[in-house]
């Protein structure tokens, strides 16, 4: 059996349906209230800051991916994120089940420098920090090998459905609404973005690939990177909208940070947005080379497709 925990965010759904078409039907889904995405799937309830029914919702399990996903809110994220990582961790020790860690880039220098799997974490912010004590928990315990551990860390995400990520939000969604569209500082830095579906294939390849744990991977991304400005003209090509942005700067930032908590829990993640962001993925495409990856143009055209479906059943 495979058990996603945190089975809720669209990466979760998308890991389940590609394990379903490709590795197993024995697919647990875990969370508070967990939906069902194949019909095959069993639904397990359980608050994953409980140890007992964290280990309850484990058992029986062969590989267990931890996905969970949190609103952006410090606090929440520095009492519940360490917590559920432990219960998990600890829970697959108890069954010997393998550990797959879905991992973002908070705890990477946001500079210009080239990330890959060995770049140094330096956080910039408390949400940073979480993620670079949590990233080297799951080190250590891949060094322990008490058993099999493997860490797939994704750059910000784009993409269709219930995608949560600051270019969705500011960017994808408002173009969708024939609005001008929202950038962080700067339009013509390059951007790394990962398209979500592209996330979860990758992740249950390597949760299924048995010489892949023991390391962390760059989930694969495509290397055409496009500045906001290249971006939003092939979405609103592709949503049929007029190509219109304006950019945000710093003290729009700090105003609306006044204000609106969203926006102030994401300031910290703002100097990525100044310079290129160059998040290289070059060591899964050499071992995985027939993995395919979704170009720009490609993720855009599926949401844009998605978009009009959408709107003519309206």
């Amino acid at each position: 059996m495979q058990t996603i925990l945190g089975a809720n965010g669209q990466i979760a759904t998308e890991l389940a349906l590609e394990l379903c078409r490709n590795y197993t039907t024995n697919i647990r889904l875990v969370s508070r209230n967990p939906q069902r995405v194949n019909d095959s799937d069993s639904l397990y309830p359980a608050d994953l800051l409980d140890k007992q029914q964290t280990e309850d919702a484990v058992k029986g399990s062969d590989i267990v991916y931890f996905t969970p996903g949190m609103p952006p809110d410090t606090q929440m994220w520095q009492q519940r994120f360490p917590l559920m990582l432990e219960n998990a961790l600890a829970a697959c020790i108890k069954y010997q089940a393998k550990f797959v860690y879905f991992d973002n880039t908070y705890m990477y220098p946001q500079d210009a420098r080239v990330l890959t799997e060995h770049s140094i974490f330096a956080p910039v912010g408390p949400k940073g920090e979480v993620r670079a004590a949590m990233a080297k928990r799951v080190l250590d315990e891949m060094m322990r090998q008490q058993i099999p551990v493997v860490i797939c860390r994704a750059p910000e995400f784009y993409g269709a459905g219930k995608t949560q990520s600051i270019t969705n939000t500011l960017i994808i969604d408002a173009l969708k609404q024939h609005k001008t569209a929202k950038v962080p500082l700067r339009a013509d830095t390059l951007r790394t973005l990962i398209w979500t579906p592209d996330a979860s294939k990758a992740m249950a390849l390597i949760g299924n690939t048995p010489d892949a744990f023991g390391t962390s991977w760059h989930l694969p991304c495509d290397d055409q990177r496009l500045t906001y400005q290249q971006f939003i003209q092939v979405a609103s090509k592709e949503l049929a909208t007029a190509c219109n942005y304006r950019i945000l700067n710093k003290f729009t930032f700090t105003m609306l940070g006044l204000v609106v908590k969203n926006v102030r829990e994401i300031k910290e993640l703002l100097p990525r947005y100044l310079q290129d962001n160059l998040f290289d993925s070059s060591a899964f495409k050499r071992r995985f080379p027939t993995f395919n990856i979704t170009t720009y143009a490609e993720g855009l055209r599926r949401i844009g497709k998605e978009h009009a479906l959408k709107n003519q059943k309206l």
